[in-house]
């Protein structure tokens, strides 16, 4: 349950800080007091849109803190486990700071968190109904919904949709399979050329970079072999220069043994240069066959150059991709020959996912047609309390057309309701005044407190437009439903607040020449009172302070 608020610098409230308890507690005041700046104060702390005309005038930030209590075994435990966040005992402390440019900054137990995850803590947390709240019993989209909550349908629900996303997810892989074989069949005859084409050119990785390289080489190729005739050449002009090496060698080694040494290592160097003088001639020899400059040969290998860059313009791909556009094609071509049978697979998927999920979605149907009464018959069992013995609640569950179906299965929810017997049921904003809207509301309220993990539930003038004896009837549903949750009413009404077991009055006051919201908790006489002015208006009779003991008299 919520414990605490504390609030600092919004809009007129300077300071505050309200303690609460569990039951029923209420929340009363004068028109234009501040009411509803609690309640934006409290959205706000629960993860709600932030605005910076929230900071209180001369100010440059604002704050709000909410303390909760919970259970043990309460969903937000599990929640804030997934984010590494663990709670001190039962108390889950929520903080929001907005600063005068509009920045948010959100807290859970100090630790800074995204507003997303407060706004998810919050939900499970608080709920805050409103007398015309157009995410609640107005908004059709809520119902089914509120069914499957109510019904606890939420593992079947999950059912449906894991069928729901099973099915549409193959659909689509059938349906691109079949767009991929559409295209290739179109495109069959010209695949087929394409390939063969390619097959005959045979194209290679790395084939252009070697052939420009060789082009090059034998567009020099005249040049290259005149310098190795020319060096041939000269090695070999009069008696050549190995003869002359070897000639040079011999004499000195006539005369080896008087040199005493000296002669040896010219000796060695001629046999070397010899030796690299005879290699050389050899490469010249070996280079001078392995040249191929004939012409034939030069337009050979353009041709088959010139013949690559073509075709990898044709297909506008590099040269060094033909090879493996080649490849996709074929896969194409396979496509064609295999590709039934995966249409097949697919076809008798589809098949199969469908039939699990319309399976499922009958399932749910009958459930939550079940689960429609028993909410129908609880919720109509709350209207004559609330003075509306001839009215009726009626949940509408109709199948859809195909087209029509989706994750949440094959059923359109309406909540319906009926004001006068032999009237047919319709929706709700069409038919209830505003006082019944609230009423239905709290029978609503009042039957899914029972299933609801919402500890914590805030009405603001669920009794607006009512009075008397209606009125009571409210305050006396709302006693009851304190029972199970923790309630917190702003209300107009004297019968409801008399209710209260928990009394705060809400007013303006003006201090040091500025308006600031003030908020007391009532006890005995100054609670007496404040009834009494409800009763009365402005001039409290004894009349109305008699009246203000008889409701006061009630349970609380």
């Amino acid at each position: 349950m919520l414990r605490r608020l504390s609030i600092r610098n919004v809009v007129l409230i300077d300071k505050l800080d309200l303690d609460f308890h569990d039951g029923l507690s209420v929340l009363t005041g004068e028109t234009g007091a501040g009411k509803s700046i609690l309640l934006d104060s409290l959205g706000l702390a629960l993860g709600a849109r932030a605005d910076s005309g929230l900071v209180r005038h001369g100010f440059d930030k604002c704050s709000v803190t909410a303390t909760f209590v919970l259970p043990q075994g309460h969903p937000v435990y599990g929640l804030l486990s997934q984010q590494d966040i663990d709670l001190e005992g039962e108390e889950l402390v929520v903080r929001r700071v907005v600063t005068a440019d509009g920045r948010s900054r959100a807290y859970i137990n100090d630790q800074p968190v995204s507003v997303g995850l407060l706004r998810e803590v919050g939900d499970y947390c608080v709920e805050i109904q409103g007398q015309f709240d157009q995410h609640g019993l107005l908004d059709p989209t809520t119902h089914r919904a509120t069914l499957d909550a109510h019904g606890n349908l939420g593992n079947k629900a999950l059912t449906v949709r894991d069928h729901w996303r099973a099915w549409r997810d193959t659909q689509k892989e059938l349906n691109a399979a079949r767009a991929r074989i559409d295209k290739a069949r179109e495109e069959e005859e010209w695949l087929r050329h394409a390939v063969d084409e390619l097959e005959k050119l045979g194209p290679e990785e790395g084939e252009e970079e070697r052939l420009a390289e060789e082009r090059q080489f034998l567009m020099h190729g005249e040049k290259l072999v005149a310098a190795l005739n020319d060096a041939g050449g000269e090695l070999s002009r009069g008696k050549g220069a190995e003869s002359a090496l070897r000639s040079a060698q011999r004499c000195l080694e006539r005369e080896l043994e008087k040199a005493d040494g000296r002669f040896e290592p010219i000796i060695e160097a001629l046999d070397r240069a010899a030796i690299e003088l005879e290699e050389a001639n050899r490469s010249i020899s070996a280079t001078l066959a392995d040249l191929n400059v004939d012409t034939g040969h030069q337009e050979n290998v353009e041709e088959r150059l010139f013949a690559l860059r073509a075709a990898a313009r044709k297909y506008n791909v590099p040269v060094d991709g033909l090879n493996a556009l080649m490849r996709d094609f074929r896969s194409q071509i396979d496509q064609l020959e295999f590709g039934e049978k995966e249409l097949t697979r697919l076809t008798a998927a589809v098949a199969q996912y469908r039939t699990a999920f319309v399976d499922a979605a009958e399932e749910l149907h009958a459930a939550r047609k079940e689960a429609a009464a028993k909410l129908d018959s609880a919720i109509n069992t709350e209207l004559p309390p609330l003075r509306m013995e001839k009215a009726s609640f009626v949940t509408d569950i109709a199948k859809v057309d195909e087209t029509e179906w989706g994750s949440d299965g094959i059923d359109r929810v309406q909540f319906t309701v009926a004001t006068n017997p032999g009237s047919p049921p319709g929706a709700l904003n069409k038919i209830a005044s505003g006082g019944e809207l609230s009423r239905f509301l709290l029978a609503l309220k009042v039957v899914l407190a029972r299933v609801s993990a919402v500890p914590s539930l805030v009405f603001d003038e669920v009794d607006s437009g009512v009075g008397g004896a209606t009125a009571a009837a409210i305050g006396e549903r709302l006693h009851l439903l304190a029972k199970e949750r923790q309630i917190l009413v702003i209300t107009h009404s004297p019968q409801v607040a008399a209710r209260g077991r928990t009394h705060f009055y809400i007013a303006k006051r003006e201090t040091e020449g500025t308006m600031v919201t003030r908020v007391d908790a009532l006890i005995e006489e100054a609670r007496r009172e404040e009834i009494a002015r409800m009763l009365a208006g402005h001039s409290v009779t004894s009349e109305a302070r008699a009246a203000a003991d008889s409701l006061l008299e009630q349970p609380r």
